[in-house]
């Protein structure tokens, strides 16, 4: 496992940095390469963002054995919404296009013009645009690399919580 001279907040750090560079990855398509994100990136986007705090969170806070397996469960949850988030776009990238759902509304339009729960629900959804493919590496699109990304995040939050005393 860990070498045992690492602390935790390294490890920790570790995951924050791995999760920023996500983040800045995404930033970089989205004005550099100019994708601009579907509504199913930016739910993906939102539980990077809360996970880089939460290893951000740990790393300052230090946690003992319980406070580590508080982390884990908390960043654990958000890598399981986010690999289901992540499946459901690889689900729609993989649909005939017959039965892509059709383009919503812009997400400004719908903040101003929904409640707070139906633009989730519209989000989560997905819509037309999710169904194009953009960047790849590997022969896998933006979604298979978030579903696994979520994975290594949420098992690399779970390894530092069990891997003995800090």
């Amino acid at each position: 496992m860990f070498s045992r001279r690492i602390s935790n907040n390294w490890l920790y750090l570790a995951g924050f940095l791995f999760a920023s560079g996500l983040m800045g990855f995404g930033l970089y398509l989205q004005y550099i390469e100019h994708q601009d994100p579907c509504p199913l990136c930016m739910v993906q986007r939102v539980i990077f963002i809360a996970i880089l705090v939460l290893f951000l969170l740990a790393a300052t806070h230090g946690p003992r054995r319980l406070g580590a397996r508080i982390y884990a469960a908390l960043i654990g949850l958000l890598s399981m919404t986010g690999i289901a988030v992540a499946a459901r776009h690889i689900w729609i990238q993989h649909l005939p296009p017959d039965q892509v759902p059709a383009c919503g509304p812009g997400l400004d339009y719908m903040l101003e013009t929904m409640p707070m729960a139906k633009v989730l629900k519209e989000l989560l959804h997905g819509s037309g645009e999710c169904a194009a493919k953009g960047w790849s590496f590997l022969g896998f699109g933006i979604p298979e690399w978030s579903l696994l990304c979520y994975l290594l995040l949420g098992s690399w939050a779970v390894l530092i919580a069990f891997r003995g005393n800090p």
